[in-house]
């Protein structure tokens, strides 16, 4: 139910809604701020989303991750991820790659990294168009699975989908 404050014949004025949700019905339709003075190319908020996604080895070496948790919002094209992850005891060498990502990128991204190894300092990219978390050392040298042998990981970043 709708209850208008202001002329309900037309619509104008504040609108409250008494019980339920406001469901925009169309595709392509949100909120529309463009009544502010803004510089951006859009001012309409068009997706809201919150989920979970499952981590996995995407370096080709089939690892199981163990305790593999994540999870994101995405609000228009900004993804905000969290997670964590324990990477199992691994002498493979092939460069570490983290897949599973809810959304492809729209451009190079860079995220935080903390983990519980002596790997401080290792810098982490998801490339543009990609759904692939990399880590890096500090001198810019891919890692490899055997690196984080038994390591435990927790991440969190902000992306363009």
């Amino acid at each position: 139910m709708l209850k208008s404050v202001g002329n309900p014949s037309t619509r104008y004025g504040d609108q409250t809604i008494i019980d339920g949700n406001l469901v925009i019905g169309t595709a392509g339709k949100g909120i529309d701020f463009s009544a502010t003075s803004g510089t951006g190319t859009s001012e309409l908020l068009n997706d809201y989303e919150e989920g979970t996604w499952s981590p996995n080895d995407a370096s080709g070496a089939g690892l199981v991750f163990v305790n593999a948790s994540a999870t994101y919002t995405k609000i228009g094209n900004t993804i905000r991820i969290t997670g964590q992850l324990s990477y199992p005891a691994t002498a493979d060498g092939s460069n570490l790659a983290i897949g599973g990502l809810p959304f492809s990128s729209s451009g190079n991204a860079s995220l935080s990294i903390l983990n519980t190894s002596a790997n401080t300092g290792d810098m982490v990219l998801i490339p543009n168009g990609s759904a692939l978390i990399l880590i890096y050392t500090s001198s810019a040298t891919r890692r490899t699975n055997s690196d984080y042998s038994g390591v435990d990981v927790y991440f969190s970043g902000v992306y363009k989908g």
